[in-house]
């Protein structure tokens, strides 16, 4: 088809506008510590803001000075400091979907704890924990079950997907019932079942053997291990299954 050299300079600015319009309708990319229409629509909230630590304590109330907000991070500093603590949800949770965004320091680990009771002494007394660590630059020596994205010291991840060091991570835990799953960077990396034959018979042979409550408790706090810190979070947020 042939068109006049007006027709055809028409025809090119109204492609541009309307490529121009397309470019200012579309959507921006989603801020940190926020959450979309769609999102709240869901159900989900913000466990962080990114600017205080509301909703969060130490656990049992101890004293700690090792977290803080930075540039809308919640870090859990290094070095020696007096008084150290996890942190936990002032609410408690049974059955929810949790996703968050976390890096790791070089050498550093930590984890996430979930259903946490504080009558014993430490949160992972009680809860299962996602580990967090180092994979590629800790200091130690690490069996598969202390890789990032296990259920600590009980299931190992299928697959090492954790960035190195310094890098941000994406996460999400499930815990339904019984049903507990693992996510790290899209991919599920752990899926097991609570109170199952299985899980027992793993539990009498882990370090959890002679800890009566672990992984018992049904409703509880979700905790962020102080490891002696080196651990940041942003993007924490929770939807009640």
């Amino acid at each position: 088809m042939y068109l006049s050299k007006a027709k055809l300079i028409a025809a090119c600015s109204t492609m541009a506008l309307a490529c121009i319009g397309f470019t200012a309708f579309a959507p921006f990319q989603t801020k940190d510590n926020t959450l979309t229409p769609a999102e709240k629509k869901a159900g989900w909230t913000l466990l962080f803001d990114g600017k205080t630590t509301n909703g969060w304590r130490p656990y049992r109330n101890q004293a700690s000075e090792g977290w803080e907000v930075v540039d809308g991070q919640l870090h859990c500093k290094d070095g020696k400091l007096a008084h150290r603590s996890d942190f936990i949800t002032r609410e408690q949770y049974d059955n929810f979907e949790l996703t968050f965004d976390w890096k790791i320091d070089k050498g550093f680990n930590s984890g996430v704890i979930y259903r946490v009771e504080e009558g014993n002494g430490a949160t992972y007394e009680t809860g299962p924990e996602y580990q967090l660590i180092d994979d590629e630059g800790y200091p130690e020596k690490l069996e598969d079950w202390q890789k990032s994205g296990s259920d600590y010291a009980m299931h190992p991840p299928s697959s090492v997907t954790a960035k190195p060091a310094g890098e941000y991570n994406q996460t999400k835990i499930i815990v339904n019932g019984a049903h507990v799953e693992h996510w790290l960077n899209g991919t599920k990396v752990v899926d097991f079942d609570l109170w199952t034959p299985e899980w027992v018979a793993l539990k009498a042979k882990s370090k959890w053997k002679d800890v009566k409550l672990y992984g018992m408790i049904k409703k509880g706090h979700i905790a962020l291990q102080d490891h002696g810190g080196g651990i940041w979070f942003k993007n924490i947020k929770l939807r009640k299954l």
